[in-house]
Formats: structure tokens, C-alpha cells, sequence
């Protein structure tokens, strides 16, 4: 406690937002971000105060909840995000619907108008009353807890309840309600109890697994000849690489990983089979067809990471090791994902077996042979191989919606010692700005975010936090003027006459650079000078900007589009895939 918070007890007393301040230090978090306000400025002048938890302003609440997400993702730490009323209030919305849908672990602190002014005609009001909606209402169908703090007395029952039911399976954000009185209200000293709140990875009660289960998984894995394993999120946010690549290891399966979980498994493995689904590798599908058992670990395998692979699933039998039911039909073992997969393990002979040849993850023959790149702008394969030449071994990487995205995540190998991630539990495009600043304040290392301009101009300048904090952040857009992804579906699903989606040319390496002279600002015209300017920003300690010209007519490795260009079979394989509608 510092000298500023003592001389705020009064008769052994403490403001309550010292005390909700103390309990996020003692719970082991390490960033509060947000954006302030009248409604919710006391704590942020307690975390000042307790100079334990550190505060982040972001410049816009969206941004901060992905900071909070990209903070979880990595660290496997409770995400603290706070905001003020009102608009702020409603500007969490989307971000905490990613986490919902991507289960990650966030606790949002929302300010509310003093009480005795709700219903009153308050500013900003959302109690419900005298014709004003709910907050709750509001943040409930996002939240996995959502509770008001009427009074001060009760934070300390509510406040653990929402840790714990953030950080419970199915993971996902919980939301405080705190009105400005009750953050000023004066409590008693409270003595500490024995253990905190848990704010790092939730050692919540975990249920048993069924034994028989169990037996039935792993008699039909010991039975099953040739195994693709396809792994998820979830081996992640578990922290249970390790219990894969051993199971792996003694099946001889094939490994295939969902879009957002590309760095579950080593990637450059002669096991690893690509990724699935539509952004993903042919060689997966023809592994698939190819097998007699698909083990589904840590994915509930959603559309994006089953596309094109619905015909061979129906033809192979599947188990699924994980706290939720999948979405295709197959056997399912419930439960903590870590212990299904020791559980499974130790049933399987200690002894590794070879894994059957495959291709591997060879890249989909898009955008076709006839394309040229326009002069001056960079094809997204060179753009993503001088990004992998320059990446470091334990960055990690955040990859925003739209075409660069699904190039990366078909073509960039994940970091070996950091995180891959994309969200697309709700695919907002501008999430990786915040989170990938989240990522690298709560783990000091080099992050790199890699977006489209469209995605830049939604949430781009929080470039400026990146700034005022010196996080470690490389933002890397790959600029084609144009929602290219939206043009690309107007052009084959709609007759191509509109072009709403493509815009005048900006540079934004030479804006940016304007705006934030202090900032390393690159616009690259080739991939060589691409790959200078990232080990450039390697070298140095705060964030760096690069932006390389593309083509908003290349067609990316997205499989909704590979229907569409003139190269109809690839040598990875020859089973008809068919057209997979997304969005």
C-alpha cells in the first residue's frame, strides 16, 4: 500500500474501489485496461493509488475488452477490462462477445450513475428504471455473470463469484455493475482471506472423468489403424500441448489444428497435416479420407474449421476429448481437456508409432496462374514469407479478419514458443489492434499484429496506445485499398456491380508517421524491404508500423473463393470440395 492509498483511511476504513483495486492485485492480475469516466474514474484513481495493477487507457472500449482478451490468451491470466457508463458501457458489447464466443476468461468492471440519481432523469441510466433499459439485460446473453453491486457489503461475495464463473468451464466473461457511490462508500478494513479470488489459470473443482468413456475412447483409438487428430483452442487454453504431442506420438496420427489454434502443435512436425477447414490445407481433407478414427481435441469443430471436410466426416468415425459437445456426431469424453488427454494416453501402448506418409501442408494453388499483381504491390505470399523469415521463435501473432488474415493462417507457420491466434468467435475486424497490445504489455514480447487496412481504419489508432506505452507491437498491414474480401464476394456472388468496397488510395505508413513522430514508420514497396523493416522493429523495444501494398483482386487461400479461379484440382489431392458458403 503506498503513502497516497494510507491517507485515504479514515478510522480504519478504505474507499471500496481501494479495496475491488487490492482484491485484482492479490488475485495475481497485472493490467487493468479500459477507457475512464466520470462513473468510473475512483477506481482508476485506486489502481493509480495501489500501484500494483497497472492501468491502460485504450482509445476506445471495444479495443480495451481485446486487450483484456489478448492479456487472457497469453498469459492464461483473468483479463480485466473497466469503462464508464453509458456509451462506454455499450462500446464492451462486441469485444465481450468475442470472449463469450471464444471462451476467454474477462472480468469487465462498468461504471453506473450514483443510485439515488437512477430513475431520476440520471445521465447515462441503465438501471431499468423510470423507463431507462437494463444493463444487465444488456450484458447477460455476453456474459457468463453478470451481477449489479448495490452496496458495498456485497462486492465481497460478488466479486469471487465472477472470477470463478469467468474462469469456469465453458470460460468467458463476467461483468460487474458498479455505481459511482458504491466505488466512493467507505468499508471496514476487511481482514484477507486465506486464498484470493484466482486471477491466474482457474484451479476451479474439475469434475471426474467418466471411466467408461474413458475405455470406449481409448479401445477405439487402440483399434483405429491411421488417426487424424484435429486440435483446438481449447489444447491452449488448457496449456496441453505437451499431453498432445504425446498422444500424438504414440498413436502415429496425423495433426491437423483449427484456424485459431494454429500454434497447438509444432507446425514444422512431420506430423502436422495443415490447418482445417476453409482456410486451411487440402492435405487435411485427403489425411481425413484417409483415416480410420478423426480425434477432435479441444474443438467443437464450427463451420469455419469444418469446411469442406463434411463428406469424409460422415464416413469416419470420431471421438471428441473436451468440456463441450461437438458439432459433428461421434463419441464424446466431457471434461477437463488436459485430463482426457493423459487419461486417454496411459491407456495407449508406451511405444511411438510411425505415422503414415502424407503431403503435407502445401499451399492451395490460389490466386491462379493467370494473376499479375498490379506495379508496386506486393503478392500476400511474398508479404507472408518475409514476415515468417523475420519473425522471432517466441513471438506471438495476431491475425485480424479478411483476406491477409486467411492468407496468414494459411501460410505463416505459428511462432514456436509463442501464441497464433485468431478470433473468430465473433470475427470482428480491428480485434488484433488491442490484443495484440494486451499480449505484449503482459508478456514484455515482441507481438506482431497483422491486419488489412480495413481492419485499420476501424480500430487502427490504437497505434497511439502502443505508443504511449512503448509495447513491444509490430503492426504489419497489408494495405489493398478495399474491403477486399467483401469486393471479392460483390465480384463472384453478385455480378460485380457494385464497388462500395473499394476505396481511394492511402498511405498510411506516411500518416501514421505524421501523426506519431516517435514511431518507426515503414511503407513497403517489395517483400525484401518488408522483411528489413520487421527485423528492424525486432531490434528495437517499443512498437514499429509497416504497411505493404497489395492487390484487392488476389484471391486468398479462403475456400468459399477457390471455386471461383481458374486451377480446379491441386496435386495435394483430387476429391471434389465443392463451394462452402461463410457469411
Amino acid at each position: 500500500m503506498t503513502t497516497a492509498t494510507a491517507e485515504l483511511r479514515e478510522a480504519g476504513t478504505i474507499r471500496l474501489a481501494d479495496y475491488l483495486a487490492g482484491e485484482l492485485a492479490r488475485a495475481g492480475v497485472t493490467h487493468m485496461f479500459g477507457v475512464g469516466g466520470a462513473n468510473i474514474e475512483d477506481l482508476y484513481d485506486a489502481v493509480h493509488r495501489g500501484g500494483t495493477v497497472r492501468g491502460v487507457v485504450a482509445k476506445h472500449e471495444f479495443s480495451a475488452v481485446t486487450m483484456a482478451d489478448g492479456y487472457a490468451r497469453t498469459t492464461g491470466r483473468l483479463g480485466v477490462v473497466a469503462a464508464t457508463s453509458g456509451g462506454g458501457a455499450m462500446n464492451l458489447v462486441p469485444g465481450l462477445a468475442e470472449a463469450y464466443a471464444s471462451r476467454v476468461p474477462v472480468l469487465a468492471l462498468v461504471g453506473q450513475p450514483p443510485t439515488g440519481q437512477e430513475g431520476h432523469g440520471a445521465f447515462q441510466d441503465s438501471s431499468g428504471r423510470a423507463g431507462s433499459f437494463d444493463a444487465r439485460e444488456v450484458f447477460a446473453p455476453v456474459s457468463r455473470f453478470c451481477a449489479r453491486v448495490d452496496d458495498a457489503d456485497s462486492l465481497r461475495e460478488l466479486l469471487p463469484r465472477a472470477m470463478a464463473a469467468a474462469q469456469a468451464e465453458p470460460r468467458g466473461p463476467a461483468v460487474l455493475l458498479l455505481p459511482k457511490d458504491v466505488q466512493q462508500a467507505r468499508i471496514r478494513v476487511p481482514a484477507l482471506d486465506p486464498e484470493p479470488a484466482p486471477g491466474g489459470r482457474a484451479a476451479a473443482t474439475v469434475t471426474p472423468l467418466d471411466t467408461a468413456a474413458v475405455s470406449t475412447v481409448s479401445d477405439a483409438l487402440r483399434g483405429a489403424g491411421r488417426v487424424l487428430v484435429i486440435a483446438g483452442e481449447g489444447v491452449a487454453a488448457d496449456d496441453a500441448r505437451g499431453e498432445l504431442a504425446e498422444l500424438a506420438r504414440r498413436l502415429g496420427a496425423w495433426v491437423a489444428v483449427t484456424p485459431d489454434a494454429k500454434d497447438v502443435f509444432d507446425n514444422h512436425d512431420p506430423r502436422f497435416a495443415g490447418v482445417a477447414g476453409v482456410m486451411g490445407h487440402a492435405n487435411v481433407e485427403e489425411c481425413l479420407r484417409r483415416a480410420d478414427l478423426c480425434l477432435l481435441a479441444g474443438t467443437r469443430l464450427p463451420l469455419l474449421a469444418r469446411g469442406g471436410l463434411d463428406q469424409a466426416l460422415a464416413a469416419t468415425d470420431v471421438v471428441c476429448l473436451g468440456p463441450e459437445p461437438p458439432f459433428v456426431a461421434g463419441i464424446a469424453l466431457d471434461g477437463n481437456l488436459r485430463d482426457a488427454l493423459r487419461a486417454v494416453t496411459a491407456r495407449l501402448p508406451s511405444a511411438p508409432r510411425p505415422c503414415p506418409p502424407h503431403a503435407g501442408p502445401l499451399p492451395a494453388p490460389v490466386p491462379g496462374p493467370d494473376f499479375r499483381a498490379r506495379e508496386r504491390t506486393v503478392p500476400h505470399a511474398q508479404a507472408v514469407a518475409a514476415v515468417a523469415a523475420a519473425l522471432p521463435e517466441d513471438a506471438h501473432v495476431f491475425v485480424d479478419a479478411g483476406n491477409a488474415g486467411a492468407s496468414a493462417v494459411h501460410l505463416l507457420p505459428a511462432p514456436r514458443r509463442g501464441r497464433f491466434v485468431l478470433a473468430v468467435g465473433m470475427g470482428g475486424m480491428g480485434y488484433t489492434f488491442g490484443a495484440g497490445i494486451g499480449a505484449a504489455l503482459a508478456t514484455g514480447r515482441r507481438t506482431y499484429v497483422l491486419a488489412g487496412d480495413g481492419a485499420f481504419f476501424m480500430h487502427g489508432m490504437e497505434v497511439h496506445t502502443a505508443v504511449e506505452y512503448g509495447a513491444p507491437v509490430t503492426f504489419v498491414i497489408f494495405n489493398n485499398n478495399a474491403h477486399a474480401m467483401c469486393a471479392l464476394r460483390e465480384e463472384f456472388l453478385q455480378g460485380g456491380v457494385r464497388s462500395d468496397d473499394l476505396f481511394a488510395p492511402a498511405d498510411l505508413a506516411a500518416g501514421v508517421a505524421a501523426a506519431f513522430p516517435s514511431l518507426e514508420a515503414t511503407g513497403a514497396v517489395d517483400a525484401a524491404q518488408l522483411r528489413t523493416a520487421l527485423l528492424r522493429s525486432n531490434a528495437g523495444g517499443g512498437p514499429a508500423f509497416v504497411a505493404v501494398a497489395c492487390d484487392p483482386r488476389e484471391i486468398p487461400p479462403f475456400l468459399p473463393f477457390q471455386s471461383f479461379t481458374e486451377v480446379t484440382e491441386s496435386k495435394e489431392g483430387s476429391h471434389e470440395r465443392g463451394v462452402v458458403h461463410v457469411g
